[in-house]
């Protein structure tokens, strides 16, 4: 009976923890792709938390695709775009001591280090600035590019040559070598009021991060070099030259003559973390420049190396963030917004109001349940929390209006479309499930489609998607390469004409050389974000093979971090008609790279592993990261297909069914030495 009652706990904690991957992938898809944010930093760092617990008191249920944040600068096409040798990768956050605490739990879980054994962190404060990457060949500044995506940039070498702290040549450095230096470009605050002071009121920046992102992305150079920009570097990308620790890569900036932050510290204790972290924090408002956290990274760069990167964001490090700011403002209206899954978001117009530089007439209510549980109403007096850059939420009813409108309603038909709505099981989301004729939906797919993780076509957003899906220029995501039907007309719109129309033809031409992952991102399939697409395809390769088995159940369920939505989303996308011919029109009108395989001569090379029982030299998710890495492809079960199974200590059942099967059987002594040739 004890068991049974085990088993039933476990089940509903696996079955919460899909869930809250689902809510993650949404709401990341909706602050890193579509720029719409719903809910506010915090409220989003409780279902990280929520996950966090989980994994910590259910290790054998450790969600690895829950999704990481990424916070990209939007790639404009008036520069050229530059590709960073290593990827320029963000940082996942982290709220208060307890996910501080989960994030060092994670990393002794992944390192196999005991609790006992100390860890040692840089600690450093988070400016809040623009991200630049500086390319030094042979000691000499060769270029400068935003983050861009990550991957691509903007290249703003033109506009870097007055910004202090950055050399045109390193002093020392050694000849025939490359590095790329990460850092912060940003103006301090006394250089913001003055810089605003000098400015018409339209011109006006809302933050000193915002003034420090105009001013380096300026056509004019001249105009770039009269805004005071300063840079701090913080990280290494691409080095030729090998460190052993964060610590000694300091030491050589002070040599070359790049400032970093004066205020860093070694910290090897979450209580020298957290004290820190206040330290900081009570002088935050006497630094010269804007910080909106703490980073706390791993100094042995062999460590970081181990422990890799999960998504977009590196397993050694977290940021630490400040708490959010409120302020109370009232309610004008309530909207609904339909987004691109079908989710209908309620959206509060607010009375304009200052909060943290910036103003906001615009905060999320989340859902019908929270806005009857919180008895919020039009005209009400209400407490808004502002933290990051997502779009504000409302906390509670300050003061009731005295002549209170009716309650808000939870539709029953689309506000967009007028189509039935519904939630799903154990879900809190209200959706218009007549995706196909909802315009909304419709438009928000065609709007991630060109976004810059996706297709990413330059100079063709959401305003130039709503003005040709409105003149019926476009009515699905393939009508987009047929654009020149209707030159004629668009060059004849006000705000168009030759030249910019020849823009955009020539933008699309240069958007159809793409990647596989990028390619299956860009359909929008839902539970199927960047991590996902990859993981496809990785275990896929070709585009061939992707359709082939996008609607093989027993295939895709043998991919390890393959949970059942998505995969249940492929099949119901696949199947569809209208999805099916759309993405075969896209590949043929597209040049579609086929997954490039690593080119490893590692034993386990395209070999097909699983990995069962207790290992004792490294985690089960270090030995997974590691294969990928050399190029295996894991799998969760055992079946015809599996190559390898690597035992632990206890394998159980996988053992047994491997033996009946014939498959080859490793020790992790095996494994490892295998490994290694």
């Amino acid at each position: 009976m004890k068991r049974k009652l085990k088993n039933n706990k476990i089940y509903l904690v696996k079955e919460r923890l899909k869930e809250l991957s689902k809510v993650i992938n949404y709401h990341n898809n909706l602050y890193h792709k579509l720029d719409k944010p719903e809910i506010s930093d915090s409220d989003f760092d409780k279902y990280i938390k929520e996950v966090n617990i989980i994994e910590f008191n259910f290790p054998q249920l450790t969600n690895k695709n829950s999704p990481n944040k990424k916070i990209g600068d939007r790639i404009s096409n008036k520069f050229d775009k530059i590709e960073h040798k290593f990827k320029m990768l963000s940082l996942s956050n982290a709220f208060n001591q307890l996910d501080l605490i989960d994030f060092d739990e994670r990393i002794r879980k992944f390192l196999n280090i005991e609790s006992n054994n100390k860890i040692e962190f840089i600690a450093e404060p988070k400016i809040d600035g623009l991200s630049l990457n500086l390319f030094f060949k042979d000691g000499k500044l060769v270029s400068a590019g935003t983050r861009g995506d990550g991957s691509i940039g903007e290249n703003v070498t033109k506009n870097i040559s007055n910004i202090s702290g950055i050399p045109k040549h390193l002093i020392g450095y050694d000849s025939y070598s490359e590095i790329e230096i990460r850092g912060e470009v940003f103006l301090e605050k006394k250089e913001f009021i003055n810089l605003n002071l000098k400015l018409e009121d339209k011109d006006k920046f809302s933050n000193p991060r915002n003034a420090a992102a105009g001013s380096l992305r300026q056509i004019d150079p001249e105009i770039t070099k009269k805004r005071p920009l300063k840079f701090i570097a913080h990280g290494i990308g691409y080095s030729s030259k090998e460190y052993k620790s964060v610590e000694n890569f300091y030491i050589d900036l002070k040599t070359w003559g790049i400032p970093y932050n004066k205020n860093i510290k070694k910290v090897d204790t979450i209580e020298s973390m957290i004290k820190y972290f206040k330290e900081i924090e009570s002088k935050r408002g006497s630094i010269e420049y804007d910080i909106d956290g703490i980073v706390f990274k791993i100094n042995d760069f062999n460590l970081q190396k181990r422990l890799g990167y999960v998504g977009k964001n590196p397993r050694w490090a977290v940021a630490l963030k400040f708490s959010a700011e409120k302020t109370s403002t009232k309610i004008i209206k309530i909207d609904f917004q339909v987004g691109r899954t079908g989710a209908i978001t309620p959206v509060a117009r607010l009375e304009s109001v200052n909060i943290g530089g910036v103003l906001v007439s615009n905060a999320t209510l989340h859902n019908f349940d929270e806005i009857k549980k919180k008895d919020i109403r039009v005209g009400d007096l209400v407490q808004i929390q502002r933290a990051g850059d997502v779009i504000p939420q409302v906390i509670k009813v300050i003061r009731k209006n005295k002549k209170r409108n009716d309650l808000i309603l939870t539709p029953k038909i689309c506000p967009a479309c007028g189509g039935p709505t519904a939630k799903e099981e154990n879900e809190v989301i209200l959706r218009c499930i007549h995706s196909d004729k909802c315009d909304a939906q419709i438009l928000g797919q065609l709007i991630h489609f060109v976004g810059k993780k996706s297709i990413n076509i330059d100079g063709f957003g959401e305003k130039q998607i709503k003005q040709f899906y409105k003149l019926k220029f476009i009515k699905k995501i393939d009508d987009i390469f047929n654009i020149n039907n209707f030159k004629d007309k668009i060059v004849n719109l006000e705000g168009w004409g030759k030249q910019s129309f020849d823009n955009l033809s020539m933008a699309i031409d240069n958007s159809k050389k793409i990647s596989l992952d990028k390619f299956i991102f860009s359909l929008g399939i839902r539970y199927v974000g960047e991590t996902i697409s990859r993981l496809l395809a990785k275990e896929f390769v070709s585009t061939k093979e992707f359709i082939k088995n996008s609607t093989n159940k027993e295939k895709l369920s043998l991919i390890d971090g393959l949970g059942p939505k998505a995969i249940k989303s492929l099949i119901i996308f696949f199947k569809n008609k209208n999805n099916f011919l759309i993405v075969n029109n896209l590949i043929n009108i597209l040049n579609i790279k086929n997954f490039k395989k690593i080119q490893s001569n590692n034993f386990f090379t395209n070999k097909n592993l699983v990995f069962t029982g207790t290992l004792k030299k490294m985690s089960r998710d270090e030995a997974k990261y590691l294969a990928q890495e050399n190029g295996a492809k894991i799998g969760s079960s055992i079946s015809k297909s599996t190559n390898f199974l690597i035992i632990g200590e206890k394998p159980g059942s996988k053992k047994i069914k491997a033996e009946k099967l014939k498959i080859n059987i490793l020790t992790e002594d095996e494994w490892i030495e295998k490994i290694k040739d």
